[in-house]
C-alpha cells in the first residue's frame, strides 16, 4: 500500500482532494487515501456533533475520484484522544461533557495537550459507532482509521470509572471495542496510529512517537488483523518498532511527514528490516491543508517556499517514484 493522509473538513476541501487525486495522487501511483474527517461531517444521527459542511454528496465525489484511480478510501475519526486542540474543545465533549475523562479541567484546556473521552462510559461507544457508520456509508469504505495517537489523558484520577485502572487495560479495551464494531459488525478493516503501542523506554523513543504513560502493553491484548500506522518524523539510526510490530503479526504502514531525510531513513529501514509484516507507507499530511489543498498547490508549483504542503510535496517527489518502481513492499 502507498497512501496519503489528509484532513478533510469541508465540501471545498473535498473538491480540492478530488483535484489532488485526479491530477497527482492517482497518476503518481498512490493506492490509499486516509481522509481525517472527525467532527466536520454532516452527521444525521447526531447533528449536534457536526462542525463542518462536509456532506454525503461531497464524500461521494471523493469516493468517485478514488474509484477512477483504483485508490482505497479510508475515513478517519480520531478516537479516545485528540478531543480538543489549544483552547477549543471538539464537538463530542462540548456537547456531551459527561463523556470527559478529565471533567475538572476547564473547557479552554489550560495546561493540557488534548482532552480524551472516557473509554468506560457506558454511552460513549453508542454515539461514536453511529458516527463511524455514517462515515463508512458516506465514503463507501471497506476500512476505517480510528486514530488514537498521542493519548496522554487516560486512567485519570478525575474519572470515577477509570481511576486506579491500568492505562494499558483501558487502551486495549477501547481498541477492542472499536474492532468489535468495525471488523466484527461492519466487516471493514481497522487502522490505528501505533505510538501508544510502543514502549518508549525499551525502544528509546520519546513520549510523542511512543508511550511513556504505560499503554504499550495493550499491543499484546488486541487483534493482529489491525493495520498499524507507525509514524516517525525525525532522523534516527533505526526504527525498532517497525520489525517489532511486524514480528508480532501485525501489518505495518510506516508513516513519515515532511522531512525528506527522515522519510528516506524510515522507509529505507522498513524496506530492510520490516519483513513480511511491512505493508507499505502512509505519508502524513499534517500541514497539507483541508483536502490536501496546500499539497495540491505545492505539486502544481503554486506554493511559496515553506508554505503548508511544500514539505509533504517534497517527500512525495523524493520517495513515491521509487516505491512505485519497486511495486511497494
Amino acid at each position: 500500500m502507498i497512501g496519503q493522509h489528509v484532513f478533510l473538513h469541508s465540501a471545498r476541501g473535498a473538491d480540492a482532494l478530488v483535484s489532488l487525486i485526479d491530477e497527482y495522487l492517482g497518476p503518481m501511483g498512490v493506492t490509499l487515501i486516509v481522509a481525517e474527517v472527525n467532527y466536520n461531517y454532516q452527521y444525521e444521527s447526531h447533528p449536534e456533533l457536526s462542525d463542518g459542511d462536509l456532506d454525503p454528496a461531497a464524500a461521494g465525489r471523493v469516493a468517485d475520484a478514488c474509484e477512477r484511480h483504483g485508490i482505497r478510501l479510508v475515513p478517519m475519526l480520531n478516537c479516545l484522544g485528540h478531543q480538543s486542540w489549544a483552547e477549543t474543545t471538539y464537538a463530542l465533549l462540548r456537547e456531551h461533557p459527561e463523556f470527559d475523562e478529565t471533567p475538572q479541567i476547564p473547557l479552554d484546556n489550560p495546561d493540557i495537550y488534548c482532552r480524551s473521552w472516557c473509554p468506560l462510559h457506558p454511552q460513549v461507544n453508542g454515539v461514536v459507532f453511529d458516527l463511524m457508520d455514517e462515515l463508512i456509508e458516506g465514503f463507501r469504505a471497506d476500512a476505517f482509521h480510528v486514530g488514537m495517537d498521542e493519548v496522554f489523558l487516560i486512567a485519570s484520577e478525575q474519572c470515577e470509572r477509570c481511576r486506579g485502572k491500568r492505562p494499558a487495560d483501558l487502551f486495549a479495551k477501547a481498541v477492542n471495542d472499536y474492532h468489535a464494531h468495525l471488523v466484527g459488525q461492519r466487516g471493514v478493516e481497522m487502522m490505528i496510529w501505533g505510538d501508544r503501542l510502543i514502549d518508549g523506554r525499551a525502544m528509546l523513543y520519546g513520549s510523542w512517537e511512543a508511550s511513556l504513560n504505560d499503554t504499550a502493553e495493550a499491543m499484546t491484548m488486541i487483534p493482529k488483523d489491525i493495520i498499524i500506522c507507525d509514524w516517525h518524523y525525525e532522523p534516527r539510526d533505526s526504527y525498532p518498532s517497525v520489525p517489532h510490530f511486524a514480528e508480532d503479526g501485525f501489518r505495518v504502514l510506516v508513516s513519515p511527514w515532511k522531512d525528506v531525510a527522515a522519510a528516506e531513513l524510515l522507509v529505507g529501514y522498513a524496506q530492510e528490516s520490516g519483513g513480511a509484516g511491512w505493508s507499505g507507507v502512509l505519508f502524513t499530511g499534517w500541514s497539507a491543508g483541508d483536502g490536501g489543498l496546500g499539497l495540491l498547490r505545492a505539486l502544481r508549483g503554486e506554493a511559496e517556499e515553506g508554505a503548508g504542503g511544500t514539505g509533504e510535496a517534497a517527500v512525495l517527489r523524493a520517495i513515491l517514484p521509487r516505491l512505485v518502481a519497486d511495486d511497494g513492499p
